[in-house]
């Protein structure tokens, strides 16, 4: 058997005449997959964490952060992607989300897509990737052409590439900086990526982000300070957070709120007293640290 249909795409004999079945055992199966899924991440956690370190050292240093990925990989790179801007206000300009096929592959199959190098190329340069850039590449096989000549031609650039599989000779480890294996074994469906292989991909994929954007300062005593604020239930959960940090009342909180354009962080200084001009100046000086810029203010 070849390396690349190891894992992810052998067929185990334990599923034969799966089929025939009982439903409730069929289910059993399914359910005990998902859980070798989730388990088998505490072994990369020691690789998440050093990816995560390094991703938010670039991003402090000005990068942008590119998903990549084909198929149900590249849907779930993508999810993550767009998800950082409403949970963590991670700037639109700083984030790009590529998947094989382009916009349309988000609801329609585009196979043929994910064996174009070509096209993966030619977006990673049409976005002038440079040193400062950050590759997260996502593919359960990671032999995907498509997501492996991005990886190599992003590592030529001298971008951090990051590479997250579930076999444990992906290609695209050859071409990584750090390498994400997730050891989610063969399918109850065979080859079907989407169900185990998937689970444990979303599982890194939000523990790598959620790691990193703590880093960043984004995350403060386990809460969203840096969310983006756009309707009233989010309003709500600000001024909640404002009165959570800072033990003020609700109605401080909401105006404190409102005084900073509901830029919760900037409101937590409020709260506490500190001028708008001092808040400002502080978050600044410390790369929108609220917790250091708090320290800065005693």
């Amino acid at each position: 058997m070849s390396k690349e249909m190891q894992g992810t795409e052998k067929h185990s004999p334990r599923y034969h005449s799966l089929d025939t079945w009982p439903a409730q055992d069929i289910l059993e199966s399914l359910w005990a997959s998902q859980l070798r899924a989730i388990s088998c991440i505490q072994h990369a956690i020691p690789e998440i964490s050093a990816s995560a370190e390094a991703i938010a050292k670039r991003l402090t240093d000005g990068g942008r952060l590119f998903y990549i990925g084909a198929g149900s990989s590249g849907h779930l790179a993508i999810q993550d992607c767009v998800e950082l801007n409403p949970t963590y206000g991670w700037p639109l300009d700083k984030m790009v989300p590529l998947i094989a096929g382009g916009k349309d592959a988000l609801l329609a199959p585009m196979g043929g897509a994910e064996d174009n190098e070509h096209i993966a190329i030619d977006a990673l340069n049409k976005h002038a990737i440079n040193a400062q850039d950050v590759i997260i590449a996502v593919a359960a096989s990671g032999s995907t052409p498509y997501t492996l000549a991005a990886v190599n031609h992003a590592q030529s650039q001298g971008c951090l590439v990051i590479s997250i599989a579930n076999n444990r000779h992906a290609p695209t480890f050859e071409h990584a900086d750090h390498s994400i294996f997730l050891d989610s074994g063969s399918e109850v469906i065979a080859g079907s990526t989407r169900m185990a292989a998937g689970t444990a991909q979303k599982a890194a994929l939000n523990m790598l982000s959620t790691l990193t954007m703590t880093k960043l300062g984004h995350v403060h005593d386990g809460l969203m300070v840096s969310m983006v604020i756009n309707n009233e239930k989010l309003e709500k959960r600000g001024a909640a957070i404002i009165q959570e940090i800072t033990g003020t009342d609700s109605e401080t909180s909401k105006n404190c709120l409102k005084a900073a354009d509901k830029n919760i962080k900037l409101a937590v200084l409020l709260a506490m007293k500190y001028t708008k001009s001092d808040a400002e100046k502080a978050l600044a000086n410390n790369q929108g640290h609220l917790r250091q810029a708090m320290e800065q203010l005693k």
